[in-house]
């Protein structure tokens, strides 16, 4: 059975906009929407009785506001399926285990509570670091929303947590039929392997080509699978979140492969991917690598 796309819907303006990028995803790769409400709020009021014909305003509240969500999408597109679902759960908690069962996660950048920053809310952050399925944040301009930069942007890391997102982004570049970048950051080491730093860390061309060499390897196999999908390789030096940040004012995507450590607790995601996650100027897809 094919698993739908998931979107965490919490009632922000944020939210909203990640609603609509998602119908849209959905359409692209025929999957159905699953639209989720996760609060801890019914774990102590679910128990009360009503008054009268009242309920808990927090229950009322959540029903709004998948029904709005819900609404929104139908407008948007109405041959997506969409259902709905309200869980007494912790949000992040809630969310991460929906992941088991979603082809991605679908979250917004800012959620409703009392800190609305340009920065990613807990539960974005959470939800990125630590899912099974890919985590997609909506966030960027207008343009990038829309697509119309017809450009996809693949940040490449190393081979044990990239093969995963390479897949990832090879199929969307395919389905949306625009320009795959794809993009390694590399840089001159400041220390040698005892911690003594260095001074002269070698030529730049050494590094360059290691990153070069990494780039053609990671991309072979998948440009055969994709033949259709025009790839732009590129090898920059400098730190790979700011790399990436830079250019994801041109994209209408940016997609990250990520490392998940079983047993490991706590967050999970490299510096570049935080960055970006905070920072980006376009959606941000986290594409976690199976072991």
């Amino acid at each position: 059975m094919t698993l739908p796309l998931v979107v965490g819907v919490d009632g922000s303006d944020s939210c909203l906009l990640a609603v609509d990028w998602a119908v849209d995803e959905a359409v692209r790769h025929g999957l159905a929407l699953r639209l989720v409400y996760a609060s801890l709020w019914e774990r102590y009021e679910g128990g009360l009785p009503s008054v009268g014909h009242e309920r808990p305003s927090e229950q009322v509240l959540a029903e709004h506001i998948v029904a709005s969500a819900a609404d929104r999408a139908a407008r948007r597109n109405t041959d997506v399926q969409v259902t709905t679902d309200i869980i007494p759960e912790d949000a992040a908690d809630a969310l991460v285990h929906e992941g088991n069962h979603a082809f991605a996660m679908v979250t917004g950048s800012r959620g409703r509570g009392p800190l609305k920053s340009m920065l990613l809310g807990s539960v974005g952050l959470a939800v990125a670091a630590q899912a099974h399925c890919p985590v997609v944040v909506v966030r960027g301009d207008r343009a990038g929303l829309a697509g119309m930069h017809e450009r996809i942007l693949l940040g490449l890391g190393e081979a044990d947590t990239s093969a995963e997102a390479v897949r990832f982004a090879f199929r969307e570049a395919e389905l949306r039929g625009c320009v795959l970048d794809v993009v390694r950051a590399w840089r001159r080491p400041a220390y040698d392997g005892s911690g003594d730093r260095l001074s002269a860390a070698g030529p730049a061309e050494e590094y360059e080509g290691r990153a070069s060499a990494l780039l053609d390897a990671q991309l072979e196999a998948m440009s055969a699978a994709y033949p259709h999908v025009r790839t732009r390789p590129t090898t920059v030096e400098g730190p790979a979140g700011k790399v990436l940040v830079d250019r994801s004012a041109a994209a209408d995507l940016v997609i990250i492969g990520a490392r998940r450590r079983t047993g490991h607790f706590g967050l999970q995601l490299g510096r570049a991917s935080h960055t970006l996650l905070h920072h980006a100027q376009s959606p941000v897809a986290v594409v976690p690598q199976r072991h």
